[in-house]
């Protein structure tokens, strides 16, 4: 691997190569850097999106805890003529936010395969290249924060399985760079992945698993990990754990907001989505949509995705009580935005709000709601 991997200047993996990998062989398993690289060059490969759309999301995934993590990831290849420094560190974490934001204003449909692009390209190679031991691990850190952030794009995008794939290979990441800020955001953010998905328990391992990780967190993190176990708990019917971690997510946010008023983390928008989709769970619709539109009135304008798909996701709420032409408005509202954002899962709630207002298109508020809904959404959606 050595050998090709210095003549064609580019990382060759053992599944490149075309060399077979079995259980038994530890020379030839594929190392985390390799299969960082294997997994992003299929994501880069447009002909291989379909089959990365059929990978699926697995309750029974291996989820490994921090001491399995911390310090596993293979020694750094040496006796390159490369060599990476602090600059490079901050071109990942530079390259890794202006991605996010491309996120948060379009969705992640055409950002994700720039992100793959930049590990396999960028990323990969400096995890094996000689560098201080400081530096080395700020370069796995960065590494492991866009393989989450790239996780993420794929659950947008409704890749389930392949979001669990970058989601794992981020946890490994942070526990060799002693990473516990990303290796709990991960586990929160696998933890959202499967509550969306309804596996209720999964998720509630997972939230429990990201707050006990993180002893140490401050009130921000500490209400980010708690309002996710209270969505957990919610979804399991456990009504009393749900209201007491709520409560706990809502006493840290008002210490942390007390402390400094934080853009681009954990705020009070994202905690009243929290309280929104509890409420829904426990049955309280009315209160459930009186918290999403307050997370609607406090949602900051860069946040373009999420707004868009949590109006959508209030005017759901609002059906559910009957409301019909406020839910249309809300509807409408969401279409106001919906041609600037690329998102799988905001097409899927556009096609839900298709099925949900069929029945009602002898209303005119209905009926012109539908009618600029097609003019709008693409016909794959509007179908």
């Amino acid at each position: 691997m050595e050998a090709l991997t210095r003549k064609l200047h580019r990382p060759i993996t053992h599944v490149e190569a075309g060399f077979p990998v079995t259980a038994d062989d530890s020379n030839a398993r594929p190392s985390t850097v390799e299969g960082l690289v294997d997994l992003g060059r299929q994501d880069m490969d447009p002909s291989r999106r379909s089959i990365l759309g059929m990978s699926l999301f697995s309750v029974a995934v291996t989820v490994p805890n921090w001491p399995d993590v911390v310090g596993r990831l293979e020694a750094a290849q040496t006796g390159r003529t490369r060599r990476i420094g602090v600059n490079d560190v901050n071109t990942v974490i530079a390259m890794t936010e202006r991605i996010s934001e491309l996120d948060d204003q379009f969705g992640g449909r055409h950002a994700r395969p720039m992100a793959a692009a930049f590990l396999v390209n960028t990323v990969t190679p400096y995890l094996s290249a000689d560098a201080p031991e400081p530096v080395r691990k700020a370069m796995i850190s960065a590494a492991s924060d866009l393989c989450y952030l790239t996780g993420y794009m794929a659950v947008d995008e409704g890749l389930q399985g392949l979001a669990q794939q970058y989601y794992l290979k981020a946890l490994e990441l942070a526990g060799a760079a002693d990473d516990h800020l990303t290796y709990c955001t991960t586990l929160r953010g696998m933890s959202v992945q499967a509550v969306d998905l309804g596996h209720g328990h999964t998720a509630m391992r997972l939230a429990d698993s990201a707050a006990a990780a993180s002893p140490q967190a401050g009130p921000r993190m500490r209400a980010f990990l708690a309002g996710q176990q209270a969505h957990s708990a919610a979804q399991l019917g456990d009504r009393a754990n749900a209201l007491r971690y709520l409560a706990e997510a809502e006493s840290a946010m008002e210490e942390a907001e007390s402390r400094e008023k934080a853009f681009g983390s954990y705020d009070p928008s994202s905690l009243h989505y929290h309280i929104s989709h509890v409420r829904h769970e426990l049955g309280d619709l009315p209160g459930a949509v009186e918290a999403m539109q307050e997370s609607d009135r406090l949602c900051y304008d860069v946040y373009r995705r999420s707004r868009v798909k949590e109006r959508l996701t209030l005017a759901e709420f609002q059906m559910g009580l009957g409301h019909l032409e406020a839910a249309c408005a809300t509807w409408h509202e969401a279409l106001d935005e919906y041609a600037l954002v690329q998102s799988g899962r905001v097409d899927q709630r556009i096609r839900t709000m298709f099925g949900l207002i069929q029945p009602h298109l002898k209303n005119t508020t209905a009926r012109e709601l539908h009618e600029r809904a097609r003019t709008v959404a693409p016909a794959s959606v509007a179908t």
